[in-house]
Protein backbone atom coordinates (compact mmCIF):
# COMPACT_ATOMS: atom_id res chain seq x y z
CA UNK A 1 0.00 0.00 0.00
CA UNK A 2 1.08 3.55 -0.62
CA UNK A 3 1.49 5.93 2.33
CA UNK A 4 -1.60 7.92 1.24
CA UNK A 5 -3.67 4.74 0.91
CA UNK A 6 -2.44 3.44 4.25
CA UNK A 7 -3.32 6.71 6.00
CA UNK A 8 -6.83 6.66 4.53
CA UNK A 9 -7.46 3.02 5.42
CA UNK A 10 -6.47 3.81 9.03
CA UNK A 11 -8.99 6.68 9.10
CA UNK A 12 -11.67 4.37 7.70
CA UNK A 13 -10.88 1.62 10.21
CA UNK A 14 -11.20 4.11 13.08
CA UNK A 15 -14.57 5.36 11.85
CA UNK A 16 -16.00 1.91 11.11
CA UNK A 17 -14.56 -0.08 14.04
CA UNK A 18 -18.00 -0.34 15.66
CA UNK A 19 -19.48 -2.24 12.69
CA UNK A 20 -20.16 -5.88 13.66
CA UNK A 21 -19.60 -7.39 10.19
CA UNK A 22 -16.59 -5.65 8.62
CA UNK A 23 -13.64 -6.98 6.67
CA UNK A 24 -11.04 -5.69 4.22
CA UNK A 25 -10.28 -7.00 0.75
CA UNK A 26 -7.97 -5.98 -2.08
CA UNK A 27 -10.30 -4.91 -4.89
CA UNK A 28 -10.35 -2.44 -7.80
CA UNK A 29 -6.68 -1.58 -7.23
CA UNK A 30 -7.42 -0.42 -3.69
CA UNK A 31 -8.16 -1.68 -0.21
CA UNK A 32 -11.93 -2.15 0.10
CA UNK A 33 -13.97 -2.11 3.27
CA UNK A 34 -16.80 -4.62 3.20
CA UNK A 35 -19.77 -4.20 5.53
CA UNK A 36 -22.32 -7.03 5.68
CA UNK A 37 -20.36 -8.69 2.83
CA UNK A 38 -20.97 -5.75 0.44
CA UNK A 39 -18.35 -3.23 -0.62
CA UNK A 40 -18.85 0.05 1.19
CA UNK A 41 -15.85 2.00 -0.05
CA UNK A 42 -12.24 1.55 -1.05
CA UNK A 43 -9.05 3.46 -0.28
CA UNK A 44 -7.30 4.18 -3.57
CA UNK A 45 -3.52 4.26 -4.01
CA UNK A 46 -3.52 8.06 -4.37
CA UNK A 47 -5.42 8.53 -1.09
CA UNK A 48 -8.74 9.07 -2.85
CA UNK A 49 -11.88 7.11 -2.16
CA UNK A 50 -14.05 4.83 -4.29
CA UNK A 51 -17.58 4.96 -2.88
CA UNK A 52 -20.55 2.67 -3.53
CA UNK A 53 -23.73 4.76 -3.50
CA UNK A 54 -27.39 4.48 -4.44
CA UNK A 55 -27.55 4.71 -8.25
CA UNK A 56 -30.63 6.94 -7.95
CA UNK A 57 -28.50 9.56 -6.12
CA UNK A 58 -25.50 9.23 -8.44
CA UNK A 59 -25.90 12.49 -10.39
CA UNK A 60 -26.75 14.48 -7.26
CA UNK A 61 -23.64 13.16 -5.48
CA UNK A 62 -21.39 13.93 -8.45
CA UNK A 63 -22.02 17.61 -7.69
CA UNK A 64 -20.10 17.35 -4.40
CA UNK A 65 -16.54 18.73 -4.34
CA UNK A 66 -13.95 16.27 -5.65
CA UNK A 67 -16.52 13.71 -6.87
CA UNK A 68 -16.17 12.16 -10.33
CA UNK A 69 -17.57 9.18 -12.19
CA UNK A 70 -15.55 6.11 -11.19
CA UNK A 71 -13.63 4.38 -13.96
CA UNK A 72 -12.12 0.89 -14.20
CA UNK A 73 -9.54 2.31 -16.57
CA UNK A 74 -9.33 5.16 -19.03
CA UNK A 75 -12.69 5.50 -20.76
CA UNK A 76 -14.29 2.53 -18.94
CA UNK A 77 -16.76 4.01 -16.48
CA UNK A 78 -18.15 1.81 -13.73
CA UNK A 79 -21.70 3.09 -14.16
CA UNK A 80 -24.16 4.71 -11.77
CA UNK A 81 -23.56 4.00 -8.11
CA UNK A 82 -19.76 4.17 -8.29
CA UNK A 83 -18.08 7.49 -7.44
CA UNK A 84 -14.44 8.43 -6.97
CA UNK A 85 -13.64 11.20 -4.50
CA UNK A 86 -10.29 12.99 -4.63
CA UNK A 87 -7.94 12.86 -1.65
CA UNK A 88 -8.15 16.65 -1.29
CA UNK A 89 -11.94 16.49 -0.97
CA UNK A 90 -11.78 14.11 2.02
CA UNK A 91 -8.87 15.74 3.83
CA UNK A 92 -11.15 16.86 6.66
CA UNK A 93 -13.02 14.40 8.87
CA UNK A 94 -16.45 15.94 8.26
CA UNK A 95 -16.04 15.53 4.49
CA UNK A 96 -14.92 11.92 4.87
CA UNK A 97 -17.78 11.32 7.29
CA UNK A 98 -20.29 12.63 4.76
CA UNK A 99 -19.16 10.06 2.18
CA UNK A 100 -19.17 7.27 4.76
CA UNK A 101 -22.76 8.19 5.68
CA UNK A 102 -23.91 8.08 2.04
CA UNK A 103 -22.18 4.73 1.52
CA UNK A 104 -23.66 3.30 4.74
CA UNK A 105 -27.16 4.38 3.71
CA UNK A 106 -26.78 2.44 0.47
CA UNK A 107 -25.22 -0.53 2.23
CA UNK A 108 -28.04 -0.73 4.78
CA UNK A 109 -30.63 -0.51 2.00
CA UNK A 110 -29.15 -3.40 -0.01
CA UNK A 111 -28.17 -5.65 2.89
CA UNK A 112 -31.08 -5.03 5.23
CA UNK A 113 -28.53 -4.22 7.93
CA UNK A 114 -29.27 -2.07 10.97
CA UNK A 115 -29.95 1.64 10.35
Amino acid sequence: MTPAQNALIERLRDRLAHEPVMREVSMFGGRAIMINEKMLLSACKDGGLLVRVDADRHHELLERPGATQAEMGPGRDMGPGWIEVSADAIEYEDALGGWITVAMEHNRAVTGGPP
